[in-house]
């Protein structure tokens, strides 16, 4: 994998996967990244970013079998890389290290 920067929502995305764990499809990754951010998140959003981050080797997915309840349709499971991982956390050191200094100690 080539080493290169993430931006935000990937790395919502990327984070929400990893927390959900087994059985991240997109319905679930949404819901996370929601509830652990309060904002709105569209289906559409999700799937350019799961897309994009797939073609980039960040994550995998595979294809589960179809199921009647979801009218013959099969959900796709979503997997980070784990080369992703140190990504991640260089992002967030990143962000961390700018924020140093910039918050008075009360706050």
């Amino acid at each position: 994998m080539t080493k290169r920067s993430l931006g935000e929502f990937e790395q919502l995305v990327l984070l929400a996967i990893l927390r959900v764990g087994d059985g991240a499809y997109v319905v679930p990754v949404i819901r996370e990244i929601e509830e652990q951010t309060g904002r709105s998140v569209s289906h559409a959003a999700v799937y350019i970013a799961l897309r994009r981050l797939e073609e980039k080797g960040q994550v995998t997915s595979c294809l589960a079998e179809a199921t009647a309840e979801r009218g013959g349709r099969a959900k796709r499971y979503y997997q980070v890389d784990p080369a992703t991982v140190p990504l991640l956390r260089q992002s967030r050191d990143a962000l961390l290290r700018m924020w140093e200094g910039l918050e008075p100690a009360n706050e």
